[in-house]
C-alpha cells in the first residue's frame, strides 16, 4: 500500500512537471511569435517619415536621428523611404536602427568607403532583407522588368538637412554572389560592364554616377538581389 502511495505521488509530480514544462513551451513560443510581430510592425514604421528633411517643421537639429544620418533614401510607390547612415565600418548599422539603438533590423547604409555626399562614380547602399516589402525586402520586386519599368523613379535627399535633392533613376537588377568584386568592392571599377553582362533586367543605359541598392536574397547568406539607380543632378 504504502509502495502504491508512492508511486501515485511520483506520478502526480511528473504530470506537474510535465505540465510545467508545458507551459514554459507555450510562453516561449507566444514570445517569439509577438517579438516577430513587433519586428515587422516596427521594423523603421511610418512614425519615421515625420524626420524626413523638407516635411513641414522638420528640424534637424531636434531630430533624433543618429548625426551618422548621410542622407535619405525614396524609391517612388514602395516601402523605401528611410535615412541613410552610415558609420566607420560596414557592421555597426547591421543591429543599429537609426537612433543610435540596438535593433536586429538595423538601418540603410551607405558602404563606409564611399563619401558621404554621394560624390563617387559608384556608391552602394545595404538594407536588411525584411518581410512585407519592408526595409530592403521590396528590392526582390525589381528582378521583374514590369515592374522595374513601373517604379523606376526616386529621390536621394544629401545630408541630414536634406540640402541636396538629387533625383534617382532606375536602370537594372540581378541576383550578384557576396563575392562578386566589381559590385562589392566599390573602388575595384568595371561596374558598368558587370551590369552589361550579368543583369537580370536593365532598361536603360546610367546617365549618370552609379548608386547600388543591396539586400540578401531571402535566407541565402551568399547571394544578393541589387538594383542599380543612376543620379540625376
Amino acid at each position: 500500500m504504502t509502495a502504491l502511495k508512492f508511486w501515485k505521488g511520483a506520478n502526480r509530480w511528473y504530470d506537474r512537471v510535465v505540465i510545467f514544462f508545458l507551459v514554459i513551451v507555450l510562453l516561449i513560443v507566444c514570445y517569439c511569435m509577438y517579438d516577430n510581430y513587433w519586428v515587422y510592425n516596427h521594423t523603421l514604421d511610418k512614425s519615421i517619415l515625420k524626420y524626413k528633411p523638407g516635411t513641414e517643421n522638420y528640424d534637424a537639429a531636434a531630430s533624433p536621428i543618429s548625426s551618422d544620418m548621410v542622407a535619405w533614401l525614396t524609391i517612388d510607390d514602395t516601402n523605401i523611404d528611410y535615412p541613410v547612415m552610415q558609420a566607420d565600418d560596414n557592421i555597426k548599422y547591421l543591429n543599429t536602427d537609426p537612433y543610435g539603438k540596438y535593433s536586429l533590423t538595423g538601418s540603410i547604409f551607405l558602404d563606409s568607403r564611399n563619401s558621404p555626399d554621394f560624390s563617387d562614380d559608384y556608391s552602394l547602399i545595404y538594407g536588411h532583407h525584411m518581410e512585407y516589402g519592408k526595409m530592403f525586402g521590396a528590392l526582390d520586386e525589381f528582378l521583374d522588368e514590369s515592374y522595374l519599368r513601373k517604379h523606376s523613379r526616386g529621390e536621394l535627399l544629401i545630408g541630414r538637412d536634406g540640402s541636396k535633392k538629387l533625383k534617382l533613376r532606375i536602370f537594372a537588377s540581378m541576383k550578384a554572389k557576396a563575392s562578386d568584386n566589381a559590385v562589392f568592392n566599390v573602388n575595384a571599377g568595371g561596374i558598368k560592364d558587370f551590369i552589361d553582362n550579368n543583369s537580370s533586367v536593365k532598361i536603360s543605359e546610367p546617365k549618370g554616377r552609379i548608386v547600388a541598392l543591396s539586400t540578401c536574397s531571402d535566407s541565402d547568406s551568399v547571394t544578393r538581389v541589387v538594383v542599380f539607380c543612376y543620379l540625376v543632378d
